[in-house]
């Protein structure tokens, strides 16, 4: 006998249905009772994760038990009590003994045959301008061994949750992702190679619609090469078309891409994405899609919907793509200067999570924040427990160097604490005030004091610091939300230290660090590591007198536009190394250039020419000639400051005739400003005095 198409379609659906096991034990234990506590049950979650194969599910679990299942789809459903209930009257099936006059009638003999039955709805959305009535009218007339079961896109409506009897015997199922593994379980059923596994789970989240698609895009490939999302355009279009039914205008889109790119939207953020005074329609339109959610921070979307927008705006308008990168990173700069200390930290994840595209920073990034882990100086108290941990993820000698530390820069450790428990730790030694003897009891700083004496050596009050020790007392430096969240609190520490000179972080396993700290301009120091017992310490550091915080912040800019994650490259090395002066240096230095800028000869081989004042503002690779004419623009800028304070206005004419536009000689620079050859002298070097000490503290970066 011929089987019929739909019989064959249910076995196909059933042999892909993967995971769902609490929803399924739920809905088990639900209708195996002698009564229902439960007569409604909805299920809600975002376009494609999976609601109608559930409901066929289900279906099949009352068919398997002998009960009945009524199917509707609200797409085929003329919203009014009148279309509902000929539809309704339509699906049930036809026996001789029951009586097809009216659906109520019907439905009740179909649940007294069956014992039990359910009427499942799926896509209940499209009914929400009879969801009133469903409610209050048309279920409630319905006997107690019948029972409802909706899918939607949204959780139940205000009608239900406040009804006072359908409160109590509804549940609200919400519909996440498929696991890691249950994912992995249905790409290999649909025979897709072990080694594309990862790179779709990473994309897809587990989102059932997109292991679908992706796993008919991967049995397509001839290349078997890993799932890259702008080389499937089809893939993404679907997935968003599932996402948003509907975009009402070119702003809604907009303002849909800002809120992927973003890890937290807020309306003052969306303004300034989308250049808009108000956004507040907007942003409300946002809260109502139901792959949006809000929370204390904002509103985000759920993790496929962000990867699929994302991906469609970077390979549909890359340039656009870029803008909005650019606007999100140009608010958080001006938020940092305006927050409190302690919401710096909530910022800079906001700008880490710009990098995510990038495959290296995804890879070692914890997109959790925190969590409810907080950063605290850490008490005396704590110094057991943490030296605890340094025995156990390396050695006792590591132990005793940190137990070393923990007394003679006790200031310098931090606590991280979950709760009330400490979870971790992060210790910074300050190489420029630990004593030699200090140095010479931990191996690690000893050569890492070494390496800046004799590469990048301190300028008087200039500072340097080592990122010793840190770790999650569970996970020691694995990626995890305490190992993201120490290394944002290591870019608190560059923005917020005063004449910070040098960092260097220490880790135990460098070679899984080259990627993330190569693309955070970290400089790994080879000749600086060091091997304590069976520990192997890795060193990576950054002069900051090179690239400044400012400039480092550039950097990382131009590199998370970079559409392709694996085409990160080092930065540029500059053809010139800084050189480090000390004051007196300094102005000697400036001395000498002022006395060739009188006779209009350049400087050259001026160690000016290497300072961080004009290395920061000639660029890289600028020649010796380029370099001239930055020192000369610098010392005019300068000059010029003091011609703004009438009190100072003598010294800046008594300057400026000398080295900006020279006279024929000095009695002639006198005699132009009108003042004795003494007085003019006496000017000449107050100025020169007032402009070294204001180019000295631009150079240590005041």
């Amino acid at each position: 006998m011929p089987v019929l198409l739909e019989t064959r379609l249910q076995k196909a659906r059933r042999l892909r249905f993967v995971g769902r096991d609490l929803e399924r034990d739920y809905f088990e234990a639900m209708i195996g009772g002698g009564t229902l506590d439960v007569n409604a049950l909805h299920v809600y979650g975002p376009g494609g994760v999976g609601k109608t194969y559930l409901l066929r599910e289900f279906a099949a679990i009352l068919e398997t038990r002998g009960m009945g299942a009524v199917f509707l789809d609200a797409r085929y459903i003329d919203p009014s009590p009148t279309g509902f209930q000929s539809a309704l009257l339509l699906a049930l099936p036809r026996t001789d003994t029951m009586s097809m006059a009216d659906a109520h009638t019907a439905l009740a003999q179909f649940a007294t045959q069956k014992h039990r039955a359910a009427i499942l709805i799926d896509t209940y959305e499209l009914l929400s301008p009879l969801d009133s009535w469903l409610c209050n009218n048309f279920l409630p007339t319905l006997s107690d061994n019948i029972m409802l079961v909706t899918a939607g896109r949204n959780p139940p409506s205000a009608s239900w949750r406040d009804h006072p009897a359908w409160g109590d015997v509804i549940h609200a199922m919400p519909l996440r992702n498929l696991n890691s593994a249950e994912s992995r379980t249905y790409l290999l059923a649909r025979n897709v190679p072990e080694h594309q596994l990862a790179s779709i789970v990473s994309f897809t989240h587990g989102h059932p619609l997109a292991l679908s698609l992706v796993a008919d895009t991967a049995a397509q490939r001839s290349d078997g090469g890993a799932f890259q999302p702008e080389d499937n355009p089809d893939v993404i279009k679907t997935l968003l078309e599932r996402f948003v039914q509907k975009v009402p205008s070119a702003a809604h889109r907009a303002a849909l891409e800002a809120c992927g790119l973003v890890r937290m939207l807020t309306e003052p953020l969306l303004a300034r994405m989308l250049g808009t005074q108000d956004p507040h329609e907007l942003f409300e339109w946002l809260r109502t899609l139901s792959f949006v959610d809000a929370s204390r921070g904002g509103l985000f979307p759920h993790d496929l919907a962000r990867e699929a927008i994302c991906a469609d705006v970077r390979w549909r308008n890359p340039d656009w793509y870029g803008e909005l990168h650019k606007r999100a990173r140009e608010y958080y700069n001006a938020r940092l200067q305006q927050v409190a200390h302690e919401d710096q930290l909530r910022i800079l994840f906001d700008m880490v999570f710009l990098h995510r595209d990038n495959a290296v920073v995804r890879q070692t990034f914890d997109w959790q924040e925190s969590g409810t882990i907080r950063a605290e100086r850490a008490h005396a108290s704590d110094f057991e427990q943490f030296k605890a941990w340094v025995k156990q993820h390396e050695n006792a000698t590591s132990a005793d160097i940190a137990a070393h530390w923990f007394t003679a820069q006790p200031n310098g450790v931090t606590a991280f604490r979950d709760s009330h428990q400490s979870v971790g730790f992060m210790c910074q030694v300050a190489l420029e005030s630990a004593t030699r003897e200090q140095l010479d009891k931990d191996p690690a700083a000893a050569v890492a004091w070494t390496h800046i004496c004799k590469t990048a050596p301190l300028r008087p009050g200039e500072r340097a610091t080592l990122f010793r020790f840190w770790m999650s007392g569970s996970s020691y430096q694995a990626v995890s939300p305490l190992q993201s969240l120490v290394f944002v609190q290591a870019v608190q520490h560059y923005m917020v230290t005063a004449k910070l000179a040098y960092t260097i972080f220490t880790v135990a396993q460098p070679e899984a660090w080259l990627g993330v700290f190569a693309y955070a301009d970290l400089e790994r120091l080879g000749s600086a590591e060091v091997t304590i017992d069976t520990t192997h310490v890795g060193m990576f550091g950054h002069d900051w007198r090179t690239v400044g915080v400012p400039a480092w912040f550039e950097l990382l800019a131009e590199r998370e536009k970079g559409f392709n994650p694996q085409a990160v490259q080092p930065p540029r090395k500059q053809s010139t190394e800084v050189i480090a002066l000390d004051e007196d240096g300094f102005a000697e230095a400036l001395r000498d250039a002022l006395k060739l800028k009188s006779r209009s000869l350049p400087p050259r081989g001026n160690p000016l020419l290497a300072s961080r004042l004009v290395m920061a503002r000639s660029g890289a690779a600028a020649g010796e000639m380029e370099r001239v004419a930055v020192l000369n623009s610098v010392i005019a800028d300068v000059a010029q400051t003091l011609e703004q304070s009438p009190r100072d206005i003598k010294l800046y004419r008594a300057f400026y005739h000398t080295y900006i536009k020279p006279a024929a000689s000095q009695e002639a620079a006198a005699e132009l400003i009108d003042v004795p050859f003494s007085s003019y002298r006496r000017h000449l070097q107050t100025a020169i005095e007032r402009i070294t000490d204001i180019m000295w503290i631009k150079e240590i970066g005041g």
